[in-house]
């Protein structure tokens, strides 16, 4: 079992940044790819950026440019970096890792941004 703990989440203005973390432990060793979802009350959670082991990363377009993933394999954290941050981006962010067929949820972090 791999655990994963969120932090950063809060509230800040439009333009403003944010940066939020996710430890993992337990079972943590050779995990595979780890990510940041969102989710907003009634929608979907939805994809905002992931990292490969390999050190490879993707974005949803609505965050290319104004955000940031990063991973610290030696410490099993992984980071999102939030700049230029917008009312629309406003949502739960949960962190995820998969570990072979077995994948992991955060409980989840609140981020507001008013305008």
């Amino acid at each position: 079992q791999v655990q994963l703990v969120e932090s950063g989440g809060g509230l800040v203005q439009a333009g403003g940044s944010l940066r939020l973390s996710c430890a993992a432990s337990g079972s943590a060793g050779n995990i595979d790819y780890m990510a940041w979802y969102r989710q907003v009350p009634g929608n979907q959670r939805v994809l905002v950026a992931h990292i490969m082991r390999g050190g490879s990363l993707q974005y949803t377009d609505s965050v290319k440019g104004r955000f940031i993933i990063s991973r610290d394999s030696a410490q099993n954290t992984v980071h999102l970096q939030m700049n230029s941050l917008k009312p629309e981006d406003t949502a739960v962010y949960f962190c995820n890792a998969v570990k072979g067929a077995d994948s992991f949820w955060g409980q989840g972090t609140q981020v507001t941004v008013s305008s």
